[in-house]
């Protein structure tokens, strides 16, 4: 496999970097740091066979586009997209393959589908969302956490999303609370509280160390290279 890494110096760029080691064909990141390229146009002549993101969500225009001139798969690792930019990756995906996920963790794939199931099971609970993350993060609530409510969601379509609490009023049916802490150097928490009026279950998956998600990203990049174009998530990936 020839991956085109961009962010490659940020953090998850070069846990990324370490795992493919010669796969990787070309390296991009806006600060232009040790060498490396700040645009796509610097590299000149390149071929690769899928680009790997990790820099930032307002990049997607131009990780996209590099994608496509170079006719090969994408892998967006990144969050916090805007409705624009989420639409360019839907337009992208009619052409490409396209690997797009709000966490790159296997463990949370399979968090959501355990979530999925519960919120199926037991149709009348109270569902809420939990994630902490480090005191660096800047969206919230994650993307990890809005790809749990879309998991109860597709369970339970009458689930509506609601951020934050404050103020007075009691909870209204088909609320789903999402509560966003920021502290210290947490990797990643997230926990799903199901509560009906008699017992309550709680799943949850904590991230050890950021090494989790980038192999998370090499597989998708493994995965998605060679596929027909569309959208793909870590549910075909689990498959």
């Amino acid at each position: 496999m020839r991956a085109l890494l961009w962010g490659a110096n940020g953090a998850m760029g070069k846990l990324i970097d370490n795992l493919l080691g010669e796969e990787i064909v070309a390296r991009v990141s806006i600060d232009g740091e040790n060498g490396i390229a700040r645009t796509f146009q610097e590299l000149g002549r390149i071929s690769a066979d899928v680009v790997i993101d990790f820099s930032h969500h307002s990049a997607v225009t131009d990780v996209l586009a590099c994608a496509r001139g170079l006719g090969c798969a994408a892998v967006i690792g990144t969050t916090g997209h805007t409705r624009e930019e989420k639409q360019l990756i839907y337009d992208a995906a009619e052409e490409i393959p396209v690997f797009w996920s709000g966490n790159m963790s296997l463990g949370i794939a399979v968090l959501c589908k355990l979530a999925k199931q519960a919120a199926a099971c037991f149709p009348e609970a109270d569902i809420e969302i939990v994630e902490i993350h480090h005191n660096r993060k800047v969206d919230a609530p994650s993307g990890t956490a809005k790809m749990l409510f879309q998991a109860v969601k597709s369970a339970r379509p009458e689930l509506y999303e609601h951020c934050g609490r404050a103020g007075e009023g009691k909870r209204q049916p088909g609320e789903v609370g999402i509560s966003s802490l920021r502290m210290g150097n947490v990797v990643g928490v997230h926990e799903v509280h199901i509560t009906t009026a008699n017992q309550s279950l709680t799943l949850r998956h904590e991230a050890g160390s950021r090494e989790m998600l980038a192999q998370g990203a090499v597989d998708a990049a493994r995965f998605i290279v060679g596929q027909k174009p569309g959208l793909y998530n870590m549910d075909q990936l689990l498959e």
